[in-house]
């Protein structure tokens, strides 16, 4: 148990009925969730409005509730503190339940539209190879040193945020590298959080069906640097025309790095190829497993901000050179007869085209490209015409197919990839909803030395239609079709 007040610490409150120097048993958001002696937070969702339900959780047993908006009728017995904003207040109470854990370790939060899980992942990589224990929130796992918890979101709620810092703390976790997407900025997430630093990768079309302006979205990334302290770090790739956009208002130490401009921090790529690239970053060379530009801006933020933490120079290109690839980020497989098989997540019109532009960078020319790729539903429309013509544009033959349909019909979002391609590319085009079978098909058309690349899902291991998740893995489908062809 934990008093009230001792949990709204630093809560922005409007009104309160009631003692706060009561005993809360939890926090719960999720009226379904509530028990006795907890406290209710009612947020105002995109689906719903967690003040619908102050009545039923007060029938739960609810101790406490906080809401934007105190209820006509308030029992004697039960506590209700009124507060300017819902999702600030879960937070920053979540926080102060778990003790604050973000204060007891270096938490250093990567966002930006494309490389937050890659450089995220290989941070945490690196620092445990450099012999410290570290913990990661990413898309794609939450790690405690070695210990492996499965996550749904980018930037999980606050509860489940300072829940696992928590037990970071308890493991004696030193460093902890977290993925800061613009819904959880936006949500107030982060908020109560204690950053030692911060990383903004770059910019470009996404999210746009939430944000609603590209100014807006833009923005949101912002504030992640705007609430760093004096101590903390801004380290942004200008290389981006939004990245000084990040440093305008921040009161962090900042830095830079870049590829093509002068910057704190600069990379060269040297040496191009499918097994890897050889850069120089602080007049030193580097063999990174990484290929590609945009890995090289992943490999300078990394040894970037390995430097400001305190590491060692020449220690961090070491270990920087034993990386491995994170899962789905350009993960490959090379058939006996030479097709390579390329899955990466790109999912929105920068990634793709970054990840076609660096295997026709890396072609001889005499290969074809044959481009699986499809749009989530229940996201961004006005990517999908784009999506389609990049992937006509810089492939030689194109399958557009069914991603997350979601609630929309796989049907109706290809059609919006197709309407986007231009006319001189509708013979590359075919279009199979069954996502399975697009694989398959893609396999079958490639000759030898061709190159297929699936996009879009990456390390998702599951296929979302109307809310049912079946298992799905795009690299365990096309290595077994291509072995079974090889046969």
């Amino acid at each position: 148990m934990k008093l009230l007040k001792d949990i709204l610490y630093g809560v922005h409150l409007t009104a309160v009925s009631g003692t706060t120097s009561c005993d809360i048993a939890s926090i719960c958001f999720d009226s379904r969730q509530v028990q006795k002696n907890d406290v209710f937070v009612a947020i105002k969702g995109t689906l719903t409005d967690g003040h619908k339900y102050i009545d039923a959780v007060v029938k739960a047993g609810a101790r406490a509730v906080i809401c934007e908006e105190l209820p006509d009728t308030m029992q004697d017995e039960v506590t209700y503190v009124e507060v300017e904003n819902g999702n600030q207040a879960l937070a920053v109470m979540a926080s102060n339940y778990y003790g604050n854990p973000s204060k007891n370790l270096k938490l250093v939060g990567v966002t930006g539209t494309n490389g937050k899980t890659t450089v995220s992942s290989l941070l945490y990589q690196l620092f445990k190879k450099a012999g410290y224990k570290v913990g990661l929130l990413s898309t794609i796992k939450i790690m405690i040193d070695d210990a492996e918890y499965p996550t749904k979101h980018t930037t999980p709620d606050a509860l489940v945020i300072n829940k696992y810092l928590e037990m970071m703390n308890e493991a004696g976790v030193e460093y902890c590298f977290m993925e800061v997407s613009s819904h959880g900025i936006h949500q107030k997430r982060t908020e109560g959080l204690v950053f030692e630093g911060a990383i903004f990768t770059n910019l470009s079309h996404d999210h746009l069906d939430y944000h609603k302006t590209f100014a807006e979205y833009r923005d949101t990334k912002k504030k992640l640097f705007d609430q760093l302290s004096k101590s903390a770090f801004a380290l942004t790739n200008i290389d981006d025309k939004n990245g000084l956009v990040m440093l305008q208002n921040t009161k962090a130490r900042k830095f830079t790095y870049a590829l093509k401009n002068y910057a704190d921090y600069r990379a060269q790529i040297l040496e191009n190829q499918f097994d890897g690239q050889l850069l120089k970053i602080d007049e030193h060379e580097l063999w990174t497993k990484l290929i590609g530009h945009f890995n090289a801006y992943n490999m300078l933020a990394i040894f970037a901000t390995a430097d400001l933490l305190g590491l060692q120079k020449l220690e961090t290109l070491r270990l920087i050179s034993e990386l491995d690839n994170v899962d789905g980020r350009f993960q490959y497989f090379i058939s006996k007869n030479r097709i390579t098989a390329i899955v990466d997540y790109a999912h929105t019109p920068d990634a793709l085209k970054n990840v076609l532009e660096t295997i026709n960078t890396l072609r001889t020319g005499n290969e074809n490209v044959i481009t699986v790729v499809g749009c989530g539903g229940d996201r961004d429309r006005s990517k999908r015409p784009v999506m389609g013509n990049i992937a006509a544009d810089m492939s030689n033959k194109v399958i557009l197919t069914s991603d997350n349909p979601r609630t929309e019909s796989p049907t109706e979002i290809i059609a919006e990839m197709e309407a986007g391609v231009e006319p001189q590319h509708f013979k590359k085009i075919l279009s199979i909803e069954n996502r399975e079978q697009a694989i398959k098909t893609a396999c079958q058309l490639a000759n030898d030395n061709d190159i297929i690349l699936v996009a879009g899902k990456g390390h998702e291991t599951y296929q979302e239609t109307n809310g049912v998740r079946v298992d799905f893995d795009d690299f365990k489908i096309v290595k077994e079709v291509l072995n079974n062809l090889d046969k």
